[in-house]
């Protein structure tokens, strides 16, 4: 099974979305899905992640060798992200598989939930952060030492988080989870 994760920048995302995906598909028991991050074409942020003429490029390239596309983004914020992804569902899920997820509030959020975080931090409070890059992600980085490692950290936190699926699941229910869920009714049907 080869599954493209689609991120909206994968310069940085790459080292939070290629370990949890692998770690995710072996937790809904798929160990041997391969899975490949969109470095072509670079999508550059969220403007040109959300826009149709984009989405089709990277299909276009991969449609073939991709059994599962899967665009995730940062929600930052922005409550109707999902309308506008279950619209790019619907127009590039047609003769192929395609999932679409909003991270809340960005993909950092991910990476967190899978962590033993430190003790004066309060999991609601990463949860309820639109900024949790800035205000608890590269903190953390900084704290372990690790920003000068690949991706600032997101590397190795990255494949530290990924062996904590099943809490990312637990503390992500409304975008992880559901994600995954719904990769899981897909997989066993």
């Amino acid at each position: 099974m080869n599954v493209l994760i689609i991120p909206e920048d994968f310069r940085k995302d790459q080292f939070i979305l290629k370990p949890l995906f692998s770690g995710l598909f072996r937790a809904i028991g798929k160990p041997r899905a391969h899975i490949e991050i969109c470095k072509k074409p670079l999508l550059g942020g969220i403007g040109e992640a959300m826009k149709s003429e984009r989405i089709a490029e990277v299909v276009s390239h991969y449609d073939g060798m991709t059994d599962i596309f899967i665009l995730c983004v940062d929600r930052d914020g922005v409550t109707n992200r999902r309308q506008r992804l279950n619209v790019l569902e619907e127009e590039f899920g047609t003769g192929r598989t395609f999932f679409a997820e909003n991270a809340w509030e960005e993909l950092e959020t991910w990476l967190l939930a899978g962590m033993d975080l430190p003790e004066d931090w309060r999991w609601q409070d990463v949860r309820a952060e639109v900024s949790v890059k800035e205000n608890y992600f590269n903190p953390l980085a900084k704290q372990r030492g690790i920003v000068s490692t690949p991706g600032e950290g997101r590397e190795v936190l990255g494949k530290e988080a990924a062996r904590n699926i099943p809490a990312i699941r637990q503390k992500c229910p409304e975008d992880f989870n559901a994600l995954a869920q719904r990769l899981t009714t897909f997989i066993n049907t």
